[in-house]
């Protein structure tokens, strides 16, 4: 029995299901434009075959091990690294184990979707996962990785990619991009400027951090001036190896237009150690604007990813480190947070910011008003928590009739599980072609008109907003 059901997440009524299957087909078979995600570009630049299934599936993804963890299992037993990078548990198979006699868990979210996906369509595996099933799932994904035909690059080409964009810090010295670059192969694997570690005083390390980026850059970083000239000078780098976006992991969306002397003399506190709790938070208000300056000069496209409380378990993060499964979302601002940003530069013609939230409560409210009228800006879709199919049918419920869909950028998956691209832009575009048909059988849309959205939303919004 085939894990899939041919006509998931379209609508129950047949004349509605019927448009979506039609509008479906012709966007199925897209490429991918990937714009923004973790995976690791180390996988395309070495070509090495993935170590097993567990190092595959399990332990780089946290929309798994979050909810194994929320059921008791500790992050050990599943094989993450610990904050060193050493990993208690080795052995591939019994954190498979593990894995699968837990898999009912899964039931009814993306995930399940995700994995299911991945299982039938890549290794021709139609009886479900559990705890029967483990040995036998095991052995046959294990086999396919031993085949070049499952290296990265050639899982690459079989998904289709057109484009791929990893997010690197801005202190990373980008070797693995330039050996995909020297390489002479055909696929295109970008990077994204990520500044938090040298832009949020409370990134771990932040001193060591300022002072490694003048390192790099021979800029004098002790200067305000000389700080934002690092800036400059690590886009360019980034850019130098295709980079055509940022991306900015803030608490808040809080931004800030302080005069010179102001802004400098906040700087002199946050490198000099005596930077209050709202000193901080006012340095990065104050550097969302800085780099969509930055933006307007060099033409990057800037995104914001706000409203995370990273790591909460203080206990988790000090084990294991960030982006464990432990960040959670919070109430976020944007209409006036955004202000001085938009005042200082929201008008300026090339200028374009993405916009991500995980407070759903602001998308009819404040988000689909700001990028229905502001031309700089965009709606990223629906992102981590959202990434399902009902968070993407509340976000087009929501947003269309203010921002249309012209304001948006299509569909990325910001994923660091490889296997789960493929199955993410699936159901985004199932989710999409199940909304554009009810828009057409309730008199909203016409048909044709319908066939040229889907096309949009699967592929050419995202190619165009990102510069693709």
């Amino acid at each position: 029995m085939a894990l899939l059901d041919e006509d998931r997440l379209f609508p129950a009524t047949p004349r509605v299901r019927d448009i979506a299957r039609a509008l479906y087909r012709t966007v199925a078979d897209l490429p991918i434009i990937s714009p923004h995600g973790h995976t690791d570009p180390r996988w395309y630049a070495e070509n090495q075959r993935f170590p097993d299934p567990a190092q595959l599936f399990v332990t780089p993804d946290h929309y798994i091990f979050r909810m194994l963890v929320s059921q008791g299992i500790r992050l050990e037993e599943l094989g993450v690294p610990d904050a060193n990078g050493v990993a208690t548990e080795t052995d591939g198979r019994a954190i498979w184990h593990r894995f699968a006699s837990h898999y009912h868990l899964f039931r009814g979210t993306p995930t399940r979707l995700w994995l299911d996906h991945s299982f039938q369509t890549l290794f021709d595996i139609e009886r479900r996962l559990s705890a029967e099933t483990a040995d036998f799932y095991y052995d046959r994904i294990s086999d396919r990785l031993a085949q070049d035909a499952y290296r990265p690059r050639a899982l690459f080409e079989r998904f289709n990619i057109e484009a791929i964009a990893t997010t690197e810090s801005a202190l990373d010295d980008l070797a693995h991009h330039r050996t995909i670059r020297d390489s002479g192969w055909g696929g295109r694997v970008i990077t994204t400027y990520r500044p938090d570690a040298v832009i949020d005083p409370d990134f771990p390390g932040f001193a060591a951090n300022l002072a490694r980026l003048g390192e790099i850059t021979g800029c004098d970083v002790a200067s305000y001036a000389g700080y934002l000239d690092a800036h400059r000078a690590r886009r360019a780098y980034f850019r130098d190896f295709g980079a055509t976006a940022t991306d900015h992991g803030h608490p808040t969306a809080r931004t800030a237009d302080l005069p010179r002397a102001e802004a400098e003399a906040l700087f002199a506190r946050v490198t000099d150690g005596s930077a209050s709790a709202d000193d901080r938070e006012a340095f990065r208000a104050q550097m969302l604007t800085e780099m969509a300056r930055l933006s307007v000069e060099d033409g990057m496209v800037m995104q914001i990813h706000a409203g995370s409380f990273r790591s909460h378990s203080d206990r988790v993060a000090a084990g294991f480190g960030r982006d464990k499964g432990f960040d959670i979302p919070q109430p976020t601002n944007y209409v006036t947070a955004l202000k001085p940003l938009l005042d200082a530069v929201g008008l300026e013609p090339g200028l374009t910011i993405i916009l991500f939230t995980l407070d759903e409560t602001v998308y009819s409210r404040e988000l689909a008003p700001l990028a229905g009228v502001y031309p700089c800006l965009k709606l990223g879709p629906p992102w981590w928590f959202f990434d399902a199919p009902e968070g993407m049918k509340r976000f087009r419920e929501q947003v269309t009739e203010t921002a249309g869909f012209y304001n948006t950028v299509g569909f990325n998956d910001d994923t660091r599980a490889f296997c789960s691209i493929p199955a993410r832009h699936d159901v985004a575009r199932r989710v999409d072609c199940a909304y554009l048909a009810d828009l057409v059988v309730t008199g909203r849309l016409a048909e044709d008109e319908a066939f040229e959205v889907a096309h949009d939303l699967a592929y050419r919004l995202a190619k165009e907003a990102y510069r693709l």
